[in-house]
């Protein structure tokens, strides 16, 4: 039978079995489809377009958070679709272009790429993201108050900084090093789950593994304390935690790495979305050819 339905024979003593089909060879190779791409498969091929937006941000001078919307526009976009349905390079470069826009960065659809496609409809019109970059720099400031607060009570009871000496010059090193942590973060499932506060405090105390500059658990102490919450400091750094590990299971494929698995992606996208695609391309092709005919003060050809 077609369409789905499963074959079952019902045997003397009542039990189920499921006979293998018969095929013919040539008729099953005259038929067969392309093998879709497996969830790994997926999962990789995101992280490295993830990757690809951190590359092209840097390479345009981008602040952090118009990498971060960015990405977290893209993880937003494949919530909802698969790499076989439209191309990560493409929805990679929309997501750019998109991030630029809403935090009033100018730049030009022709600068990033000519296959800008999709509309704000498949981020449901959600186009405010808040990312950890800004959280790390008020922690890092709470942490500066607190040490001058300190100081100035001439005792250290309040202090959570054990460098005494050059104190801001380090917490300073502390943020960048965070910084670069959050970037790694950002490229697993965690901004999905988890919010950038959180994301913040994990890349921090992270960094400061390598920096030791501040008592870390009397920091969150103090952090909770001042939180009105039903829940308890347990708990969050259970999620800290979980953080931690996702970063670390985090494998950033290269270019060789994703050659057969962008060979195969190709043979099993939609093909509908192929055609808008070639469609969209040919459209903006024209476009730009017109604008440049006119440009130069030439005819363009035009059809009743």
């Amino acid at each position: 039978m077609k369409y789905g339905s499963t074959r079952m024979e019902v045997d003397i003593d009542g039990s189920l079995s499921y006979p293998e089909p018969q095929f013919d060879i040539t008729q099953a190779e005259k038929h067969s489809f392309p093998k879709p791409l497996s969830t790994e498969e997926e999962q990789l091929m995101r992280v490295f377009y993830e990757h690809k937006i951190q590359e092209v941000c840097g390479a345009f001078g981008f602040p952090h958070k118009i990498q971060a919307t960015a990405i977290t526009y893209f993880k937003r976009f494949y919530l909802q679709w698969s790499v076989m349905e439209y191309h990560p390079k493409h929805i990679m470069l929309t997501c750019v272009y998109t991030s630029c826009k809403v935090e009033e960065n100018h730049v030009s659809a022709e600068e990033l790429g000519k296959g800008i496609q999709q509309d704000h409809q498949s981020l449901g019109f959600d186009l405010i993201v808040y990312a950890p970059y800004r959280s790390i720099e008020g922690f890092i400031d709470d942490m500066e108050v607190n040490r001058a607060f300190s100081l100035f009570l001439n005792h250290y009871v309040s202090d959570f900084c054990r460098a005494k000496d050059d104190t801001l010059q380090i917490l300073k090193d502390l943020q960048e090093r965070a910084k670069l942590e959050v970037d790694k973060a950002m490229l697993t499932d965690a901004p999905l789950l988890f919010s950038p506060g959180q994301l913040a405090l994990a890349a921090l105390r992270k960094a400061n593994d390598v920096h030791t500059v501040v008592d870390f658990p009397r920091y969150l102490e103090h952090v909770y304390s001042r939180q009105h919450s039903n829940h308890n400091i347990s708990e969050l750094i259970e999620c800290l935690n979980a953080i931690d590990h996702s970063v670390m299971k985090l494998k950033i494929p290269t270019a060789k790495d994703m050659r057969h698995t962008d060979r195969k992606l190709k043979s099993c996208l939609d093909p509908s979305s192929q055609e808008d695609s070639k469609k969209r391309e040919k459209k903006s092709k024209h476009k730009l050819r017109k604008s440049s005919s006119t440009a130069h003060g030439m005819p363009t050809d035009t059809t009743l």
